[in-house]
This record gives structure tokens, sequence and C-alpha cells, in this order.
């Protein structure tokens, strides 16, 4: 991990920027540990047993999910920063720093940030950031996919797969696709 001198450090990073249905969701993990990879990298299975190991092991975790409602009206990149901001601050422990995946500072954020182009493959907490982001969307995913049949979210999350567009064509768009994003 890169040195920022403090004894109580996060990770945080989002998923789901670029699908056309589904909340962005983020998550905010303090732990000690550098085997976390990041989370694309990683099997479905891996990443399940991942998440389980920590959340069992964590000091804190918190995860903030933005739904596509507020996503249409506020734009994807400002609802990811809310996701990250409101996933930091939602710790039980208070971080001295944060580490961020990305080039950007989340505004508003009133604790020290570092920003990590790639961080989820350089900075361990980050990857575990990552991981429990991904398998907390993919679940709620799952979940939407059982009340909205037809489209798929059970396995392309809400991404624009051609099995979406189909289910788009033929069923036009549920509660949970993002208006905003160009629906073909």
């Amino acid at each position: 991990m890169l040195d920022s001198g403090a004894k109580i450090v996060a990770g945080v990073d989002e998923v789901g920027r670029g699908p056309l249905a589904g909340p962005v969701v983020a998550a905010a993990v303090i732990i000690d540990g550098s085997k976390w990879r990041d989370s694309k990298s990683l099997t479905p299975k891996m990443r399940e047993k991942l998440f389980c190991e920590i959340l069992a092991r964590a000091k804190a975790v918190s995860i903030y999910a933005v739904p596509p409602g507020l996503i249409d009206i506020m734009n994807i990149r400002n609802a990811s920063f809310l996701a990250m901001r409101n996933a930091v601050e939602g710790l039980d422990i208070a971080p001295e720093v944060v580490f961020v995946d990305g080039p950007w500072e989340i505004p508003g954020l009133k604790v020290a940030q570092r920003p990590v182009v790639g961080g989820d493959r350089k900075i361990p907490v980050i990857a575990a950031a990552s991981i429990v982001a991904k398998v907390a969307r993919d679940m709620l995913m799952g979940a939407l996919g059982e009340i909205f049949r037809g489209y798929g979210f059970d396995h392309n999350m809400g991404y624009p797969t051609k099995f979406h567009y189909q289910a788009l064509n033929a069923l036009g768009p549920c509660l949970v696709h993002r208006q905003s994003f160009r629906i073909r």
C-alpha cells in the first residue's frame, strides 16, 4: 500500500457506472491485509467468497447505492461521487485517509483523500472495496431480476448486452432503467 502515514486507512470504489439499469453502488472498507485483488480479475464465486471474508475481517464496511431516478437527475458522475461520499461517511470508524479509485477526489468529503488511477489493481484496501461493491450490486441486480423478469438482470447486471437490448425492444424500459442513458 502507498505509505500515507495514517493508522486508519479506508478504500472506496464504485461499480455500475455503465449499465442501462440499476443503481450505482459504492463501498468503503477499512481492513488490514494485502491479499485483496481487483474484483474484475476474479470469478463470481471467488468474489463471493472474498466478500464474506472481507465482511468478517473488516474493521468497518459501508455500502451506499444511488438509484436510477437520482442518476437521471444528477448524472452518473455526480451520482458516483455521492455514492462514494456517503459510503465513506457511513463507516462506523472515521478514517484518517481515504484511498479513492480513480483520478479525482470526492467533492465534499471532509477526510484526507488520495485518488489512485487503477487503484483497484494497486491498493489492496481499494480492491477490498471493489469486491464488496461488485458483489453487493450483483446481489441487488439478481433480486431486481426476480421482480422485473425478462431483462436478464441476473446475468447482465443491467449492462448493455445484446439480450438486454432485445428485451428492451420487446418489453420497453422498466422502473429501474436509467431514462437518461441511451436505450436503443
